[in-house]
């Protein structure tokens, strides 16, 4: 077995949502380059560029990109031949967060009840924290700050498996225009196909934590991502709604086998501010 410390998940997290607040992946921030580029709408361009420069503001500040700085979603890999000690890495891991939205002086939104009593944590906990055990002896833990102007954009469908591949590009293109300027494009569009009503929404938030390099391993589905990514950014919404063809910056498509009678489907949209961040950790010998 592989000692880790509560004590250094904590650490490790406090870490990660502080930069993930300051710093602009440099994928997302190339694509948005490249979309610029290529935007031949004036109005599309400038504010393109206006969203480069807030990044470069925020990454040489170091203060948030944005004023919204999320709600934290962890995904975390714990090798089985890992224990964890000192503590609990659920405890762990919502103390980091307190710790960095304190140290890092980030906007806390998150309320204890969401419907009778929305009274402020204070502290920006509880995380909402999803557990895979792999094999190994390493821990991985992914935390994203998602904003919920892009959030509250996301839906849910139960299709028929009559629908198919068109059913599901009719979903995620009308989940988009509904969307609008909401969620302030360009956007990251992570889809999530099958598994039950509970999986595909998690298969949703996970594929918006692939890089914008990166290709679906299934040809069917890396063209459907393509197909998707064309469909959106002629919609002529644009950056930040005012017009022009950089609505998406990416869309990522992740599937999961599912029962004979039905299709579920799952979208959740990030704003260009996809901040995560992620560490791996090794231990010590027991």
């Amino acid at each position: 077995m592989r000692r880790i410390s509560a004590k250094r998940i904590t650490q490790e997290v406090r870490r990660l949502v502080i930069e993930a607040s300051h710093f602009l992946p440099e994928d997302v921030r190339k694509r948005l380059e490249d979309m610029r580029n290529q935007e031949d709408w004036e109005l599309a361009r400038s504010t393109l560029d206006q969203i480069i420069e807030n990044a470069e503001i925020a990454k040489v500040k170091e203060i948030p990109m944005c004023q919204d700085t999320g709600m934290v979603v962890a995904f975390v890999d714990i090798g089985q031949e890992v224990q964890i000690v000192d503590g609990d890495i659920s405890s762990a891991i919502n103390e980091g967060i307190r710790q960095g939205y304190t140290d890092g002086l980030l906007r806390k939104s998150v309320v204890r009840d969401p419907l009778f009593d929305r009274v402020n944590t204070k502290d920006n906990t509880p995380a909402v924290i999803h557990y895979d055990i792999v094999p190994g002896d390493k821990l991985k833990i992914m935390v994203a700050a998602k904003g919920f102007g892009s959030e509250n954009m996301s839906r849910l469908k139960m299709l028929k498996p009559s629908d198919g591949v068109q059913g599901v590009k009719e979903f995620v293109l009308e989940t988009v225009e509904l969307a609008g300027p909401n969620p302030c494009p360009p956007i990251v569009v992570g889809v999530g196909v099958g598994g039950t009503m509970d999986k595909v929404t998690i298969l949703a938030k996970k594929a918006l934590m692939r890089d914008m390099d990166s290709v679906n391993s299934n040809p069917e589905y890396r063209k459907l991502e393509e197909e998707l990514l064309e469909m959106i950014n002629n919609t002529g919404i644009g950056p930040q709604g005012y017009g022009g063809r950089s609505t998406a910056l990416k869309v990522m498509v992740e599937p999961y086998p599912t029962h004979i009678a039905g299709l579920p489907v799952a979208v959740n949209i990030n704003c260009h501010a996809t901040r995560h961040k992620e560490v791996e950790i090794g231990g010590e010998d027991d």
